[in-house]
């Protein structure tokens, strides 16, 4: 291994929490040596839960043994390969998690059919047996068994055998969604079974971990809007289950479950623009997550209020005039111990007129390990400016975030913030950026302080929908707004990008790169 591999990682696992390496190691060592085995023991389930599906899943299964995931078909001929591997993790995992049990038009017979074949296979499970995937899964079971009220013995040894799996590999060592996903798994598994062990340990993980990953403005710590809006889904769900089915006395869970909604659809209220669309930023894609609008029905159903909070903590920002929205990142890698879903975009934003999108965040495509992944996490593909090729933020491994821009200096007032970070201080360089917003006028500066011989370059990506126009050196048009540039800039330069509409399916769009010389002032006005 290398020095730069080896500071690398250094930069990466120092933020780490204790809990975090004690669980990576305590499981590499109890997995290599000890083999647990589980008991399918006897079930005889005495509740009926009372279920509806409020909001329905993507349909992805066709029937037939077809499936679609991530925009990706796949028809098995004969047996279904629940192992399947050819279209990456992610894939096999969507497979697993047997969303297609809760998608509007699926037949019982067929979900029967389809969890039985799964269970024939149980002892070949590989990805199956992950506790992030039985948890997902273990929902997605209780939610059709319930609603559907179907009672089978085996279907139910098998549930709470995976629940069994679950508890014995709590992602203690990820921490972040995966073990809020847990939690709200062991919730539903609880009322399942009428198991207090499985209730007690999620009433635990979703106590701390909603008290923890819950900011006080109401984002879901990770940042990114499309998490939040599926942790809030989940959330949602573990209402409805506590308050429909009374026979479990849980009130002040409910009460704590029923204030950390509120928080949340507060913050989703705020970020999510008038035309429904969330924006794209961190790991954020279109078609994944329920809709603000059915988060915001959903809520509405289970009566539940929110009030406005101000967006501090999460380090979002939101402007508004009858002309413009405009989203704006001014805050620091959060968690620092789980960046996983995090990417290099310090004062990134994107920018909306008349609910039309004209400056978008390119969004994400993939989860493998590859350069798309890199390259969509990075830098360039931001709202941002990047001194030369060098990352603000040293995203890597797909997964992974190591050196890390800090923001400091924050200066707000009524529609406008000024901040600066040090990502680029081993050049000597420190970047500061002003966002005010006018009635009819949006406005940039960017300032880098310090001497450096590399390009300093100001990158933006259209929509691709977005009419362009260039007028003169320092004139854009795009629809009907005016992009404009003042001070020592050099060229602007135009250049393709792949944004994201789905995870492995992607438009072209437009991006320019502004190279300029330490000051630069962007407009964007109305004709």
């Amino acid at each position: 291994m290398g020095r730069s591999k080896i500071i690398t990682l250094y930069h990466t696992i120092k933020y780490l929490k204790p809990v975090q390496v004690y669980y990576r190691l305590y499981y590499l060592l109890r997995n290599r040596f000890f083999k647990k085995s589980y008991s399918n023991k006897e079930i005889d389930r005495t509740i009926d839960l009372i279920w509806s599906d409020e909001i329905f899943n993507t349909k992805s299964y066709l029937g037939t043994n077809n499936f679609k995931f991530l925009n990706i078909p796949m028809s098995f001929k004969k047996n279904i390969s629940w192992n399947y591997s050819e279209f990456g993790k992610l894939w096999t995992y969507n497979l697993n998690y047997f969303d297609f049990l809760n998608q509007k038009d699926i037949s019982v017979d067929s979900c029967l059919e389809l969890i039985k074949d799964y269970i024939n296979q149980d002892s070949e499970l590989l990805d199956g047996k992950e506790p992030y995937v039985i948890s997902l899964r273990g929902i997605n079971w209780v939610k059709f068994l319930s609603k559907n009220k179907i009672k089978d013995k085996i279907i139910d040894e098998t549930l709470y055998h995976h629940y069994q799996i679950l508890l014995d590999n709590l992602e203690y060592h990820l921490l972040g969604n995966h073990l809020l996903e847990n939690g709200f798994s062991l919730l539903f598994g609880g009322y399942y079974f009428d198991d207090e062990r499985l209730l007690n340990t999620a009433e635990k993980i979703l106590k701390s971990e909603l008290g923890e990953q819950i900011l006080k403005d109401g984002a879901h710590y990770e940042l990114s809007p499309m998490y939040h809006q599926i942790l809030l889904g989940r959330l949602l769900d573990c209402i409805q289950l506590v308050r429909r089915n009374e026979k479990i006395d849980n009130k002040n869970l409910l009460d704590f479950l029923e204030e950390k909604a509120s928080s949340m659809l507060s913050w989703l209220a705020n970020i999510t623009y008038k035309n429904g669309n969330i924006p794209l930023l961190n790991d954020s894609s279109i078609g994944i997550a329920p809709s603000s609008n059915e988060l915001f029905d959903y809520a509405e159903s289970l009566r539940l209020k929110w009030s406005k909070i101000k967006l501090i903590d999460s380090g979002y920002r939101k402007f508004e005039s009858d002309k413009f929205e405009v989203v704006i990142d001014v805050g620091n890698i959060q968690p620092s111990y789980q960046p996983g879903h995090a990417h290099s975009d310090t004062f990134s934003f994107e920018l909306y007129s008349q609910e039309i999108p004209i400056i978008v965040d390119p969004g994400v495509s993939t989860y493998e390990k590859n350069e798309r992944r890199q390259r969509e996490r990075g830098t360039y593909y931001h709202n941002t400016v990047q001194l030369g090729n060098l990352e603000q933020t040293q995203v890597w491994g797909g997964f992974r975030v190591a050196k890390r821009a800090k923001v400091f200096g924050v200066i707000e007032g009524e529609n406008k913030v000024f901040a600066k970070h040090d990502g680029y201080k081993n050049e000597g360089i420190i970047h500061s950026r002003q966002f005010q917003l006018n009635e009819n006028r949006f406005t940039i500066k960017d300032s880098l302080e310090g001497n450096s011989l590399l390009d300093k370059k100001m990158v933006l990506h259209f929509h691709p929908d977005v009419k362009i126009n260039e007028r003169t050196k320092s004139e854009i048009q795009l629809n009907n707004l005016i992009l404009s540039f003042k001070g020592r800039f050099d060229k602007v330069v135009f250049q393709e990008y792949d944004f994201s509409i789905g995870f492995n399916k992607t438009r072209k769009g437009k991006k320019i790169v502004v190279f300029f010389n330490g000051e630069l002032e962007t407009h964007i006005t109305e004709i």
